[in-house]
Parts: structure tokens; C-alpha cells; sequence
């Protein structure tokens, strides 16, 4: 290769790389001023600075939003009391309302370095704990890592567990797995806990169940919420909106104790809304200790199911669930 060529050539793989790189930029968002808005070209997120931490967009470059929006909560800041809002946000289990309902209405620190941004809340007067989102997204692929953490700034010893709700836009279906199933006699011993609550009523007709596979439907004309979790190894969930999927996961560890009798997934819904939760384990957390949780999502385009059965699950969810 003569050196003029190889000038070339590098030149080529310069601009290619350019091209292709991750971009971050200041923006303002449905009524926000500060909200940083992250793209490699194909998908994008914002993630707010005035309120959080919080992701509140999730979508195709230019396409809807994925996420759930309350639009007469966005563009506020500085409310006394939680707001849903909608979007992707940081909690701690088990449930609790002075703990885990803790406001995240104050503005986040937001460091923004080599194509991944950090936001960072003050710590929280009511609990001690402060909360980051760490969000990295891919430059060759429709994908993003997650990082969440949360920092015990108590002088004395908690423990909790990380929690990551993703609230998804209404109109839509969740589905989730189970771990390996197995045949009976050869398989005698339980695999996962299925986990009910009080108001989970298994005959209400947005549920499906398949042998690997459980489905929620989010019905706007239902408002009655409904809710189950269950353990998996491999946790993920994925949520199919007209053609477009997001989907998300998360390892979890067969050994620890997991909130809410052994849940490293939860889902809910509403006539509002549906979320897609992962767990962290519970483990005590010593002063200025932290834990991390951490989630890989993917988004999917064009994908089509001819029926909600398991073979039309099994045909889409491959490319996600190959070597699981």
C-alpha cells in the first residue's frame, strides 16, 4: 500500500468513526430546560437534569416515545410530593413510603464523558440515600447499558435493595420468562417463585400464560392495576408497542435474598401505563457503601407477531434470547 493510499484509507476510517460515534447535547425537553440528549443516529434518550435522575425518552431517532409521559407533570421541578412523570427512574426495596416514594423533584448533577452521561441526585433529606443513572450508549448497535447506583450516606448501616422501574407508553404488551422448564418426573424440585399481590387477580384477561412466557396487556380501558413477579437468572422483560420492541436485562444472583418473597422482575399495570421492573438483591449497606445495579436494553424494529402464541415468541425473542 503506497503511503498516499494508506492516507487515504485512514482518513476513511476516521470519518467512519466520526460518523458513527455516540452524540451528547444540552437540549431542552417538554418544558425542561436542561435535559441531555443522547444518540448514535438510529435510537435516542433524554435524560433530565431539572428533575431525577430519571431517563423520560426512549425511542427510534425522530419516533415516539416508548416511554410513559404525564404531560401535566413534565417541565416541573421542585414539588413536595413524588411525582410519577413517567419515563425510566431509580427506587429501593422493599417498598416503603417514606423511603422508597422518596422525591426526585430536585435538579441532578449531570457529568457528561467520552459518550456517556451521569446524573447524579443530591442526597435525599427523608432517607440518606443519593441516586445516579449512568447511561452508555452503543455506537454500532440499537443499544444502551444502564448503570444504577445508590450510595448510603446514613453513619449507620441500611439495607435495601436497587429497584428500576421502566414505565412503557400505553397500548401495548409486556412478556417476560421463566427460567428453563423441565419435565416431570425428571424435573421434582421448584424453579422460580411466581409472586402475587393482594390485588392480582389471575382470571382478569390481560394476562397470558404460556409454558415459557408470561404476558401483560396494557388496556387504557382498564383501570384496575395487576401485578406478578417471579425470579429468573437471566431476568429480562420486553415490551412490544405496534412494531417497535424495547427490551431489557439484568443478571441476578441464585444465591442472595431478593425483595418481595425472591422477585428480580416485577411487572405492573393500568388503564395508564406499564412497567417493567428489575431487582437487586437485598444486601446491608454500610456508610458511604454502594450498590450497583445494572441493565442492558435493545431496541427492536419492524417486529411482528401473526398470533401471541409461544412459536410467534420464540421466532421473535431469539435474537435476544440466543445462548440463554
Amino acid at each position: 500500500m503506497t503511503p498516499m493510499v494508506w492516507i487515504v484509507f485512514t482518513l476513511l476510517i476516521a470519518v467512519g468513526e466520526a460518523m458513527s460515534a455516540v452524540k451528547i447535547e444540552r437540549i431542552g425537553y417538554q418544558g425542561w430546560s436542561n435535559c441531555y440528549l443522547i444518540s448514535n443516529g438510529r435510537i435516542e434518550l433524554v435524560v433530565t437534569a431539572d428533575v431525577g435522575p430519571r431517563i423520560i425518552r426512549c425511542a427510534f431517532s425522530g419516533g415516539r416515545n416508548l416511554f410513559k409521559e404525564y404531560p401535566d407533570q413534565l417541565g416541573k421541578a421542585g414539588e413536595k410530593e413524588f411525582r410519577l412523570r413517567g419515563g425510566h427512574r431509580l427506587w429501593v426495596a422493599p417498598e416503603r413510603l417514606e423511603t422508597t416514594w422518596a422525591p426526585d423533584n430536585a435538579p441532578v448533577q449531570i457529568r457528561v464523558e467520552e459518550g456517556v452521561v451521569e446524573a447524579t441526585a443530591p442526597v435525599e433529606p427523608g432517607t440518606g440515600l443519593q441516586k445516579q443513572i449512568i447511561v452508555k450508549m452503543s455506537d454500532s448497535e440499537d443499544s444502551v447499558e444502564v448503570l444504577h447506583r445508590v450510595r448510603n450516606m446514613n453513619p449507620w448501616r441500611i439495607e435495601f435493595a436497587p429497584w428500576a422501574l421502566t414505565m412503557m407508553a400505553p397500548g401495548g404488551r409486556a412478556v417476560t420468562g421463566f427460567p428453563p422448564r423441565g419435565r416431570h418426573p425428571e424435573s421434582l424440585l421448584p424453579t422460580n417463585p411466581l409472586v402475587m399481590w393482594a390485588y392480582t387477580d389471575l382470571s382478569d384477561p390481560r394476562w397470558q400464560f404460556f409454558p415459557k412466557y408470561l404476558v401483560l396487556r396494557q388496556d387504557p380501558q382498564r383501570a384496575a392495576p395487576q401485578k406478578i413477579g417471579l425470579f429468573n437468572p437471566h431476568t429480562w422483560g420486553a415490551y412490544l408497542l405496534g412494531s417497535e420492541l424495547f427490551y431489557k436485562e439484568t443478571l441476578a444472583d441464585p444465591a442472595a435474598a431478593y425483595p418481595d418473597f425472591g422477585c428480580s422482575f416485577e411487572t405492573f399495570t393500568n388503564d395508564e401505563f406499564l412497567e417493567l421492573e428489575t431487582l437487586g438483591p437485598l444486601r446491608p449497606v454500610e456508610p458511604n457503601g454502594v450498590v450497583e445495579h445494572r441493565e442492558h436494553w435493545r431496541l427492536m424494529r419492524d417486529v411482528r407477531l401473526t398470533a401471541w402464541t409461544q412459536e410467534e415468541l420464540d421466532r421473535v425473542l431469539a435474537p435476544l434470547l440466543r445462548g440463554r
